[in-house]
């Protein structure tokens, strides 16, 4: 409990840097009192429960595999925060547990014992019933424990222990790059007790009834693809055109979680009543990104070309903002860079499971600008001997590390618009070309998203 204590602090604050938006949909669900079963969908390892746990403001207990549990160290870490081991059939048959798959179940039984005086305390406890990590926009087979954990803590009370579930649906937008979104989608809890005559008269069917209640009510909160086709298809439009499908000002992650459910829902409608405009806008994009690609460019650069007038007027304002503040820029790099740069290395050198990639990112950069930070403040105290030099570099720190990052961003942006200008004087026709593919997809965008709407929209009355 003392390492979930001291920790939190911690993974709040590396939460905030690691991702650019974190948005809660009905963030006050999320604190709802015990007892208390939070379920999600489980993409992005160990950042799934750090993502939930950083958000509610009492403490959780988590359900978490045996096998996390096999060393000293690793059971220390684990155990001191708030984790309970579940045993697996998969340890059994691969024998990682090194008992037999009697002795997996006795354990588990025990297990599920502590979840049950758990509850009797009003605690809560997340569990991810889809039993394994994989880092794609599905929802796996969902595993009956979590519904026969509660369904066995209420049978206890004769169904009057007050038992809820909480469907979390977790949407990442870019799980393994830093500085992404993720939009953490609350749905309603489902009440246990509801479930009490189904489980006298059959408990195995009224754990089935109530898993299946969980997956539904977990697939209404998530981005769900059929297949790798429709992922990149979906993906491609979201990431190019977006901010013209969603155009507010006010954009948030619900309005582009809205933006994707519409899309995946618009891919099988036109599969069966308009499949030559698919085919149409599959072939169309696939070209004009190739294209994009093949001139080093980006559909945001392109856009920003336009406007003849004012195209030089705003390179030239931006050029400058940039120059006056190239110094600031070189002060956070030399700070910041090499425990920046280090997590990055170390996850692609340690995994190439997308879903390890960001909690070792996370986890290292923790390590690397503590150290770093801690470091660079002593010599800088070490030196100086003043209090409040050393205070305000050590405020320096994050706040020029947090304006290299804008600036390395802002540099690239302007960097790949001038070139875009650039290409419109050397490569006239071809750039024109783009420039036609580009609002013939827009347009075909357009026309299908007012088909789809009208063909879909429910009768007034």
């Amino acid at each position: 409990m003392l390492f979930y204590t001291v920790m939190k602090p911690v993974v709040q604050v590396a939460l905030r840097v690691f991702f650019r938006r974190l948005e809660i949909r009905h963030r006050e669900r999320l604190d709802l009192p015990g007892p208390l079963l939070l379920v999600s969908n489980h993409p992005n390892t160990l950042m799934d429960p750090l993502v939930v746990a950083a958000n509610r403001r009492a403490p959780i207990s988590f359900l978490a595999k045996s096998t996390f549990f096999k060393n000293p160290v690793s059971k220390a870490i684990f155990t001191s925060g708030n984790c309970i081991p579940i045993y697996r059939r998969q340890d059994a048959e691969s024998g990682d547990a090194g008992v037999t798959p009697e002795e997996l179940a006795q354990r588990n039984e025990a297990a599920f014992g502590q979840c049950y005086d758990h509850f009797d305390r009003g605690g809560v406890i997340q569990i991810f019933p889809e039993g394994t990590s994989v880092s794609e926009r599905r929802l796996r087979p969902l595993k009956t424990g979590a519904a026969r954990i509660c369904l066995g803590a209420e049978a206890r009370h004769d169904f009057t222990l007050g038992v809820r579930i909480l469907p979390i649906g977790i949407n990442y937008f870019d799980p393994s790059r830093f500085r992404s979104d993720v939009f953490v989608n609350i749905g309603q809890p489902i009440r246990v007790a509801d479930y009490a005559q189904a489980y006298h008269s059959d408990p195995d069917a009224a754990a089935d009834a109530l898993t299946e209640e969980i997956r539904r009510r977990l697939e209404q909160r998530l981005i769900i693809t059929r297949d790798a086709a429709e992922d990149e298809l979906v993906l491609q439009i979201e990431r190019t055109f977006g901010e013209h499908l969603v155009p507010d000002d006010e954009e948030t992650l619900y309005d582009n979680f809205l933006l994707s459910r519409t899309l995946l829902d618009a891919v099988p409608y036109f599969e069966k009543h308009a499949p030559a405009r698919l085919t149409e806008l599959r072939d169309k994009l696939s070209t004009y990104l190739l294209d994009l690609d093949r001139l080093r460019l980006t559909d945001e650069a392109l856009a920003a070309s336009k406007g003849r007038g004012q195209r030089w007027a705003r390179a030239t304002v931006s050029g400058l903002k940039l120059g006056l503040g190239l110094p600031l820029y070189l002060y956070g790099l030399l700070n910041n860079y090499l425990p920046y740069i280090l997590p990055s290395l170390i996850a692609r050198r340690a995994t190439k499971d997308l879903e390890f990639v960001a909690p070792i990112m996370m986890v290292t950069g923790i390590i690397t600008f503590g150290l770093s930070y801690a470091v660079q403040i002593g010599l800088v105290h070490h030196f100086t001997r003043h209090w409040a030099w050393t205070t305000a570099y050590a405020l320096s720190l994050p706040l020029s590390g947090f304006y290299a990052l804008s600036y390395w961003t802002g540099l690239q942006t302007r960097l790949r618009r001038l070139r875009a200008l650039q290409l419109f004087r050397t490569e006239r026709p071809a750039m024109e070309g783009l420039m036609r593919q580009r609002q013939h997809i827009l347009r075909l965008l357009s026309e299908s998203r007012e088909a789809y709407l009208a063909a879909t929209a429910v009768p007034a009355g």
